[in-house]
């Protein structure tokens, strides 16, 4: 009998690599909080987590050339993010809120990580027969 690491792992390693690339968006939203003309950005998370798991379902590879099936486009739903003061120098990042953004996805990076390191414990428990 063989161990699907996929099924039993669920959504989190894409969640994971998706929180990865947040972190890195809204990192270079505050690196640049003082550029004129910077536009912030950030990702759709929950519509690129859904598409993910609707491309899950019932889908196969069949050619050599297709994505695999729940690959994550993680360029695709970056989009521009509408401040609530605007700037003078057309900057639109809101340092405050950057920084806020990216204290909640690093708890939910974190998260995501226990949920893994918690399955992988109990397989490895159910490997050794304990």
């Amino acid at each position: 009998m063989t161990i699907s690491f996929d099924k039993a792992l669920g959504i989190h390693p894409q969640a994971l690599l998706l929180r990865e690339r947040r972190s890195a968006v809204l990192a270079a939203n505050l690196a640049n909080a003082d550029t004129p003309g910077f536009k912030a950005r950030d990702l759709d998370f929950q519509s690129i987590l859904q598409q993910t798991e609707a491309a899950n379902l019932g889908m196969e590879k069949t050619h050599s050339q297709h994505l695999a099936p729940g690959h994550l486009q993680l360029g695709a739903r970056l989009q521009y993010r509408q401040p609530n003061q605007a700037s003078l120098d057309g900057n639109t990042v809101e340092s405050q809120i950057e920084q806020a953004k990216y204290a909640e996805n690093a708890m939910q990076y974190q998260a995501s990580l226990r949920f893994i390191n918690g399955t992988i414990s109990g397989l490895m428990t159910a490997l050794k027969g304990e």
